[in-house]
């Protein structure tokens, strides 16, 4: 399916968006260090914050609940990062950054109650329909309905009506607040221009490369250079060697059960498929193809009418009798489908952005029509439809049996080696193994990141037997076929290894410690010998160094072996055509640059893009403004002691992710 084409689950979004838009302060806000415990509170409470210094005296500050926290730390994550949402430790530190989000919001609603700024009913449902859940809530300006609303709201945030819309008052007062801050922030036209040109100046320029990975060669160390080093770095060495156990074993397939694999009964199948219905739904969908004419949003009517009658040439031409491959492959601009045919495959209902979803949804089936949407025209087939309905047995069969097999293959074996595993703590591991013809091994030492070469996996059996102590009773784990059945038998601690034994480690270190400076000596001295003879190319052949050419870049532009060059070397664009620059260090490489051309923007380039520019611009600095007003009001109540957290949320604060 063509991505750009799809909405991406619109709905959640911009419910999420009001949702987190409150919390974060319209992404302003940062974490301010410091809000440590001040006391304990209440158990579901995370927070209070005070008004007023005598608000303390009558227990009448602004609570943030542990219960709202914990609330809002899910749905970041989920939203955010869903991979750690079961990762406890992230989980609480992320509680912690949630946590000063919502204390900072509270006092920034109680600076805005003091200057008066308010929110109305009224304020919060105008919001709803113009703000991002338009769409949603207003789909054609016509409201969903109170209970399709409130039902929208439940299921996608689990949270009621009245507590949504709080939060959208709160998202528009501190918008307020914020709008009132910064309002004296200005932009001259002249910091527009040196912006503008400063972010879009382009540079080519020849670089020689003093390649780390060729230099690390040439540091060959004697002997007793790298014994001395040895004996110097002792502390590096005392545990190099990491502690390894030896392991007994024996281990079993799913061709060893006894009795074989159970097979699921035509009552398991049938119970399976009633009880997992919603699997088997299958929405509304349509088939579709296009042809896209690509037109930029903001062109010209020259621009646009030019693309339009090339789109009305290319439907002519297929209502004609041409070919979709042919013609496709010929004039679309869309990446993902033009080498076949322009087919879209299925695509669900709302899944397409609205001109193109509408189309193929509604068109007669054959038709062939043109639509104009975000990207351009489209010109669009709608091949088949499908109405929502529900995948009878039949069909869906041979899943269900593979996933019934699957788990009662699974369960079969984590039952057999419970038994077996209480054999072998009865009778012994070699007894147990015996008495059913199993054979027993003992591994030589292994480290925790070691294998087993016999077991297809040995990682679980590895992580269980480092947890375990020798002489703990037999333990299994599972080993990619089967399972094992185990004791820790031996255990060698980490030690320090015999110089002989490590020397080829000892060589690396040594190498990788003298590098950074050699490299550094040699990309000087490169820069100076092509400076004093104005001669990059010249000198970079006496070093023995690669020359290399770059396109055109911005500051934003990346180049081979530079990397960002705005990041990595932001002096290349101050220095005039023919400059050689100094050492510039990129990752472990030296590099040395001469510019071969140097081209800034045009004034016309910069006055047609002066406003966006311009908003660019206020818009960072309305920021930073924000920001150190926000910075002083929180030393303020910190100062006076208006903030009191609970003192069980007192802990590591986890950084941006």
């Amino acid at each position: 399916m063509i991505r750009f084409l799809q909405t991406d689950n619109r709905l959640t979004k911009a419910l999420f968006i009001v949702v987190i838009g409150a919390a974060s302060v319209g992404m302003v806000i940062y974490l301010i260090p410091g809000l440590t415990g001040l006391g304990a509170s209440a158990p579901d409470t995370y927070a209070v914050v005070y008004p007023h210094w005598y608000s303390r005296w009558f227990s009448s500050g602004d609570t943030v609940s542990q219960a709202r926290v914990e609330q809002l730390t899910r749905q970041q994550l989920m939203q955010r990062n869903p991979q750690y949402a079961d990762n406890e430790m992230v989980v609480r530190m992320f509680e912690g950054q949630v946590g000063q989000q919502l204390v900072q919001q509270e006092v920034l609603l109680q600076v805005a109650e003091k200057l008066g700024i308010h929110a109305s009913n009224a304020d919060v449902r105008q919001y709803l329909e113009s703000g991002p859940t338009g769409q949603v809530l207003f789909p054609d300006g016509k409201f969903i309905g109170e209970d399709a609303y409130a039902n929208l709201i439940s299921q996608r945030l689990n949270m009621s009506v009245a507590e949504f819309e709080d939060n959208v008052r709160k998202d528009i007062v501190i918008r307020r607040l914020q709008s009132m801050i910064t309002a004296g922030v200005t932009v001259s036209p002249q910091d527009v221009r040196d912006a503008y040109r400063k972010q879009n100046v382009k540079i080519k320029f020849d670089y020689a490369i003093i390649s780390s990975s060729d230099l690390l060669k040439t540091i060959n160390p004697s002997d007793s250079d790298l014994e001395a080093f040895f004996k110097q770095n002792a502390a590096r060495y005392a545990n190099a060697v990491p502690e390894a156990r030896k392991i007994t074993y024996f281990a079993f397939t799913p061709n060893d059960i006894p009795g074989g694999l159970p097979q699921p009964t035509q009552q398991q199948i049938q119970q399976y498929y009633d009880d997992h219905q919603s699997d088997y739904q299958v929405p509304k969908q349509a088939k579709s193809r296009h042809i896209l004419i690509k037109v930029d949003p903001g062109a010209d009517a020259k621009t646009d009418a030019a693309a339009k009658a090339k789109a009305e040439m290319v439907l002519k031409l297929l209502k004609a009798g041409g070919s979709w491959d042919e013609l496709a492959k010929k004039y679309s601009d869309d990446p993902g489908s033009k080498d076949s045919g322009g087919e879209l495959g299925w695509a669900q209902q709302g899944r397409m952005v609205p001109e193109f979803d509408n189309a193929i949804f509604t068109q007669k089936i054959g038709d062939i029509e043109i639509v104009k949407s975000q990207f351009g025209y489209h010109v669009v087939q709608a091949e088949d439809r499908q109405d929502a309905h529900t995948q009878p047995l039949n069909e869906v069969l041979p899943q269900i049996q593979a996933t019934l097999e699957r788990d009662a293959s699974a369960q079969a074996q984590e039952n057999y080696a419970r038994t077996l595993t209480s054999e072998a703590d009865k009778d012994g591991l070699e007894k147990a193994a015996a008495a059913h013809h199993f054979e027993v091994v003992t591994t030589p030492p292994v480290a925790r990141n070691g294998v087993i070469a016999a077991l297809p996996s040995s990682t679980d059996l590895l992580s269980k037997a480092f947890a375990a102590k020798q002489g703990d009773p037999p333990q299994f784990a599972p080993t990619g076929e089967g399972y094992a059945v185990f004791q820790v038998t031996g255990i060698q601690p980490a030690r320090a290894p015999a110089f002989a034994d490590w020397k080829p480690h000892v060589l690396d270190d040594y190498r990788n410690e003298k590098l950074p400076a050699l490299v550094s000596q040699k990309t000087q001295e490169l820069a100076d010998k092509a400076k004093a003879g104005n001669d990059l190319a010249k000198a970079a052949k006496e070093a023995g160094a690669t020359v290399k050419t770059s396109d055109l870049v911005t500051p934003t532009g990346q180049v081979p072996d530079l990397g960002d060059v705005g990041q990595v070397a932001p002096q290349l664009f101050d220095m005039n055509v023919g400059a050689i620059s100094g050492a510039i260090h990129a990752e472990r490489n030296g590099i040395v640059v001469r510019i071969d051309d140097k081209q800034e923007p045009s004034e016309d380039e910069i006055q047609k893009n002066f406003d966006q520019t311009r908003d660019q611009i206020l818009d960072e600095r309305r920021g930073d403004a924000f920001n150190i007003f926000l910075s002083g009001v929180m030393g303020d109540y910190k100062k006076h002691n208006l903030i009191r957290i609970n003192a069980k949320n007192e802990g590591p604060q986890l950084p941006g992710m």
